[in-house]
């Protein structure tokens, strides 16, 4: 039985979420690494092959969903087993999707250490993925999909927070209000990814090549990175527990 060798690379851009996890495998002996984004992970794996990859999807610069096909379409890391991670993109829709990137497993948070635990296993003694990648223009239309799907919800969200803030009593307005900041930051990054993707979608029909390029830039030009979030989690979830790693 052939076993995977290297670290499990983590990617998650909230720092509390990603060092506990890292905690969670270290004190079970496992070699770890991690990375704030998808772009932060190419580049670390770039450096150093991981033999499983752990990602959220919901992230700044590149989301887990198109850093699963930049590595499922080059053929140095298709092989890699990826393990999503998401308590923002949880349907079922959502799921068929990243399973059709190439994922092994889709995990929705809060996730159960055991059972975290025993995925990694089958990914260590697994056998190679063999799923041929996703081509581009299916990739970017799916991805388009499940973004316009998650702003619509996600505009819901924000209207019935700025809703319920108004109705409710000054002592508690300030918690409610980082937590209705945090739902349009969300908004905010969901829409700036969909205006990518549509540019991209368009650049395809017309020149594949410059689409591509287009894709890889991944954050628009002049655009900086947003700085690393270390408050509460995704969908005003409670900070996770040691063994419920949540954002």
């Amino acid at each position: 039985m052939a076993i995977n060798t290297g670290p499990i690379l983590i990617v998650e851009d909230i720092a509390s979420v990603r060092e506990l996890i890292e905690l969670q495998l270290k004190l079970r002996g496992y070699n770890t690494r991690s990375a704030k984004d998808g772009q932060d992970a190419l580049d670390r794996i770039a450096e150093e092959r991981p033999a499983v990859i752990l990602t959220d999807i919901l992230m700044p610069r590149m989301d887990g969903f198109a850093l699963a096909h930049k590595v499922r379409t080059n053929p140095q890391t298709a092989s890699i087993p990826i393990i999503f991670l998401s308590a923002t993109y949880v349907s079922a829709e959502d799921e068929k999707f990243a399973l059709g990137l190439g994922a092994m497993r889709f995990l929705p948070k809060p996730i159960n250490t055991d059972e975290l635990l025993i995925t990694i296993a089958d990914a260590l003694t697994g056998q190679a993925h063999a799923q041929p990648p996703m081509s581009e223009k299916d990739f970017y239309t799916g991805h388009r999909q499940r973004l316009q799907t998650k702003l619509r919800q996600k505009s819901q969200q924000v209207a019935r927070n700025k809703e319920q803030l108004a109705t409710l009593p000054e002592d508690q307005r300030e918690t409610y209000a980082r937590l209705l900041a945090e739902a349009q930051e969300q908004y905010d990054e969901l829409q700036r990814e969909l205006s990518v993707l549509v540019k991209v979608l368009q650049q395809l029909n017309q020149d594949p090549a410059k689409a591509e390029a287009s894709a890889a830039g991944a954050v628009p030009a002049g655009t900086t990175r947003p700085a690393e979030k270390n408050e509460s989690p995704k969908d005003a979830a409670p900070p996770p527990s040691p063994d419920v790693p949540k954002n």
